[in-house]
C-alpha cells in the first residue's frame, strides 16, 4: 500500500529580479517551471513562510527563498517549520517531506541527480551548507539541477561562470529538468522514492 505524503518543494538562489535564470539560481528557474507541471497557482510573496514566493495547492507547496543563496538556511528553515504548523494532523506532520532544489555545478547541464537522506556531502556548495547548518540532522531530499562547470577551477571565474545569465537554449534545457523534477517529486509524494 502507497502513502501519499505532503510535500514541500523549496528551491534555493539568489533573488529576483537581478538573479532571475542565473545558472547559481538555476534550482529557483527549475521551480518556477515546476509549478506548470504540477499545476499550482501563480507564486505570491508569503511574510509566514520568511517573505519567500509561494504556491500552494492541495497536493504540492511549493517555495522560493528571498535570500542570497549563502544565507538560504534561516529562512528555508522557517519556511518549513510553517508548512509543517499548517497540516492538521500529527500523521501528515510525520509524513511530511522537504524537497530541496538547488544548483549542482558537478552535473552538466540538463541533469539532475537526487540525494536522499541527511549524510550527503554538500560538495563545497555554500547554500547548502546553510540550509544543513539551519536543520541539523534533518533528512531530506535534494535535487540538484546541472548547470555544468566552466574549464578553469579559479574562485573567481567559477563565480563569474555561475552569475552569468542563462541563455534561451539553457532555459529551454531547464523546461525540460523541470519535467524530470516533477517525476521524482510525484514520486515522493506517493511514497514510492
Amino acid at each position: 500500500m502507497s502513502i501519499v505524503r505532503p510535500i514541500f518543494v523549496a528551491s534555493i538562489g539568489n533573488p529576483s529580479p537581478t538573479y532571475t535564470n542565473t545558472l547559481h539560481s538555476a534550482g529557483h528557474t527549475v521551480l518556477t517551471l515546476l509549478r506548470t507541471w504540477l499545476l499550482t497557482p501563480p507564486f505570491e510573496k508569503s511574510r509566514p513562510y520568511a517573505s519567500g514566493l509561494l504556491s500552494t495547492s492541495p497536493d504540492y507547496t511549493l517555495w522560493q527563498s528571498p535570500s542570497l543563496m549563502n544565507l538560504s538556511g534561516k529562512p528555508v528553515s522557517t519556511a518549513w517549520r510553517t508548512f509543517l504548523s499548517s497540516l492538521s494532523t500529527q500523521g501528515d506532520k510525520s509524513a511530511a517531506r522537504l524537497v530541496l532544489v538547488h544548483d549542482d555545478l558537478e552535473l552538466p547541464i540538463g541533469k539532475i541527480k537526487v540525494r536522499e537522506g541527511k549524510g550527503a556531502s554538500t560538495k563545497g556548495h555554500n547554500g547548502l551548507k546553510s540550509v544543513l547548518g539551519a536543520l541539523p540532522g534533518m533528512d531530506f531530499t535534494r535535487v540538484g539541477v546541472g548547470i555544468g562547470r566552466c574549464v578553469s577551477r579559479e574562485s573567481r571565474d567559477v563565480a563569474a561562470y555561475v552569475m552569468r545569465k542563462m541563455t534561451p537554449d539553457e532555459v529551454e534545457i531547464m523546461a525540460d529538468v523541470a519535467g524530470q523534477v516533477s517525476a521524482v517529486v510525484r514520486e515522493i509524494r506517493r511514497g514510492v522514492r
